[in-house]
């Protein structure tokens, strides 16, 4: 296996050719930002840092949503690439096993695999998806997939299985309560977690603005 070093920068070097042209929520820098809160948050855990380090720069090198909901063609990807690295198994493995798990799949759905790794690199997915990057990152996915900011007709649907979460078209601000919102409570670290608060309150200050703004009060 080639040093730390080398290998971060191929893996990194990979991500930024697989998602050239990704939607800006799911681009190169929602990896380098994850990357980045992985390695902040694994500071404070007892954790493999390469593992964090990989599993945070590979976990949507094929998110399932841009490849028909496919969701063996990622974790595929990134063994295939980790093995022309010559890494060792046990690593591949614990970074297929991250790609694998770390998705939000509806409010109901029980996570079946659990690692320290994994709960790091979940957090730091989740801190992105809330928070003003959040909120950009909702509406920026919202306008590619042509979804209605916001309809009051419209009530969030607490009780999706994984395939109605999938086929999903609620509008963005429905969005929030379905997903966004329930980050905060579902964060496995206390880093997570205290990061997670307030985030949190300020896309509760948001929707409030919104909800204003939306009747003309503002």
């Amino acid at each position: 296996m080639i040093n730390h070093d080398q290998l971060i920068t191929a893996t990194v070097d990979f991500v930024k050719t697989e998602l050239a042209g990704a939607e800006g929520g799911h681009d190169w820098w929602h990896i380098y930002r994850v990357w980045q809160q992985a390695r902040h948050i694994a500071g404070r855990e007892s954790v493999n840092g390469l593992v964090v380090e990989l599993g945070a720069l590979l976990h949507d090198i094929a998110d399932s949503k841009f490849h028909n909901g496919d969701e063996n063609i990622g974790p595929a990807k990134a063994v295939a690439f980790l093995q022309t690295q010559a890494v060792p198994a046990d690593v591949i493995t614990a970074v297929e096993n991250i790609i694998r798990h770390i998705s939000f799949k509806g409010g109901n759905q029980e996570q079946t695999f659990h690692s320290p790794e994994l709960a790091v690199v979940q957090d730091a997915d989740r801190l992105d998806a809330i928070g003003a990057i959040g909120i950009a990152r909702a509406f920026n996915y919202g306008g590619f997939k042509n979804r209605s900011l916001y309809d009051p007709a419209v009530k969030p649907n607490m009780n999706m299985s994984k395939e109605e979460y999938k086929s999903s078209t609620a509008p963005t601000i429905t969005h929030f309560y379905e997903k966004l919102l329930l980050l905060k409570d579902r964060m496995n670290t206390n880093t997570g977690k205290e990061l997670a608060e307030e985030r949190h309150a300020f896309m509760e200050e948001f929707l409030e603005r919104f909800y204003k703004e939306w009747e003309g009060e503002i």
